[in-house]
């Protein structure tokens, strides 16, 4: 069984509206959201062999964060292919990872990461934590998917289970959405 993690980048700043997309950093809301989701997956004794990511400045800044909240250097492979990229075009580079890796863990950008989950989880009652996405898969927010298969390039439709599903405002409360 191989283990995929999906970290959807904390919140950005939209105040300078001359940087391209690519470019916005965190605000301070999504710099402390990200230390307390690596926080928690520390806690949780969450580890990963392989991280996968996004290289807008976003992403990185969040994995800076996670990182420091987590205590662990992690290793990172940014590949371009998944800035703002469809679930199809994530899972194909995750398809595409060394089959010694057992836990990846990929940063990125809505809607893509959400559309794994559909994709990969089936829409068949026994999920509860996918309906809970489908109402919202926030800034920040994590989601664990224990895949039925050995090899990554084995990975199909609706051949997941969805164990985690983790928004920033259930760490704390303060990060919900009408808290700036």
């Amino acid at each position: 069984m191989k283990i995929i993690s999906l970290l959807r980048h904390a919140k950005s700043d939209w105040q300078d509206p001359s940087l391209r997309d690519f470019d916005r950093p965190l605000n301070n809301k999504g710099e402390r959201v990200a230390r307390a989701m690596g926080h928690w997956a520390a806690a949780q004794k969450i580890t990963f062999d392989h991280v996968i990511a996004s290289p807008a400045l976003r992403v990185e800044q969040t994995l800076k964060h996670f990182s420091e909240g987590y205590s662990k250097k992690l290793t990172i492979e940014w590949q371009r292919k998944i800035y703002l990229a469809s679930s199809a075009t994530i899972l194909d580079v995750v398809r595409e990872a060394d089959t010694i890796h057992n836990h990846i863990l990929v940063v990125g950008h809505n809607p893509g990461l959400e559309d794994i989950i559909f994709d990969l989880v089936n829409d068949d009652g026994s999920y509860p934590l996918r309906d809970e996405i489908e109402k919202k898969y926030p800034t920040g927010a994590y989601a664990q998917l224990h895949i039925h298969s050995e090899n990554w390039c084995d990975i199909i439709k609706h051949n997941a289970a969805l164990e985690i599903f983790m928004p920033p405002r259930n760490i704390d409360p303060n990060f919900g959405p009408d808290i700036v």
